[in-house]
């Protein structure tokens, strides 16, 4: 890349979509350059093990699997950047980017994958356990709480998504909620009660986390403080955080359409990863708020790869 040069495509994040939209306009001949962002690898980064991404069935890290798709992009002549996007302006047909280095950055299209993050507690021991007994993803992570005792995190559709998930893989799961009421669907509830019944399951309700605890290495107790003041150690040896999402899009909120959560609004009548931007294109849990899977965020990154070819043959 060379000093004002006015590139390609220039793609923002290095999680799985990142990278797949990296092999695939590299693939393309279209050179380019990717930013890798604060958090390389993204929110995979931290995951010890993933034992659902196809044709990998020795269960990687999510280093090591980041590693690989950072090498497979790299290999085929997509340039990356360790840098981060700190200002965008995208609404004419030269994009232009600002990075926390000064740099500026000038595309024709850009591909915007800078992921969601979790929202966790943010309590001190919330990040001493995190990888290590502490998840904001049952379908990633409940695999490895087998048979043993978990608990959940929130009152919402997707704290009993993922308690009545755990379930089937667990000896029991504790929901626990700071209220009495709840803001989910009325079927999840009811499947979750039903759990309950079986004893698989147990309501902790007007409770609020004060500590996770643990050796120090694994997680072995989740200590909660009621409405009353009481307080309660719950045997757990996994603690899945369920309070939502919060999409990684502030610097977009002026040039892209964002919807009431801060999600990036796709207009799939001009392409399956267009925005509301002509030649912007947008991939993984930044535009997704209901799959968040490290497959479907690649997948999503092709489909904004292609889009993005699309544009720049008609431009």
């Amino acid at each position: 890349m060379e000093q004002g040069e006015i590139l390609n495509v220039v793609i923002i994040g290095s999680g799985p979509a990142g990278y797949t939209a990296g092999i695939y306009t590299a693939r393309a001949g279209l050179k380019p350059v990717l930013v890798a962002g604060s958090e390389v690898g993204g929110q995979l980064i931290s995951t010890p093990e993933i034992g659902n991404w196809p044709g990998e069935k020795d269960n990687p890290s999510g280093f090591d699997l980041m590693q690989k798709l950072q090498d497979h992009a790299k290999s085929l002549g997509t340039e990356i950047i360790f840098d981060t996007v700190t200002k965008v302006d995208l609404k004419d047909k030269v994009k232009t980017l600002t990075l926390s280095s000064g740099k500026v950055l000038k595309a024709l299209s850009v591909i915007v994958a800078t992921g969601a993050k979790a929202r966790f507690l943010g309590i001190e021991s919330e990040n001493k356990y995190k990888g290590h007994g502490v998840s904001a993803c049952a379908t990633c992570d409940g695999f490895f709480f087998r048979k043993k005792d978990v608990a959940v995190v929130g009152g919402g559709s997707a704290a009993f998504v993922e308690a009545i998930f755990l379930a089937s893989l667990c000896n029991k799961v504790y929901l626990v909620h700071r209220r009495q009421g709840f803001r989910s669907e009325n079927v999840l509830i009811d499947k979750f009660k039903a759990l309950v019944a079986e004893g698989k399951a147990e309501f902790v309700l007007d409770a609020v986390v004060d500590e996770i605890k643990g050796d120090g290495n694994a997680v072995n107790a989740l200590a909660v403080e009621f409405k009353d003041g009481t307080k309660r150690d719950l045997p757990v040896q996994g603690v899945f955080v369920a309070i939502g999402h919060a999409p990684a899009t502030d610097i977009f909120k002026d040039d892209l359409e964002l919807d009431g959560d801060g999600y990036i609004v796709l207009h799939k009548e001009n392409g399956a990863a267009a925005t509301s931007c002509p030649g912007v294109f947008a991939a993984g849990d930044c535009a997704d708020k209901v799959y968040r899977q490290a497959i479907t965020s690649a997948g999503s990154g092709c489909q904004a790869a292609l889009d993005a070819e699309k544009y720049l043959l008609n431009a």
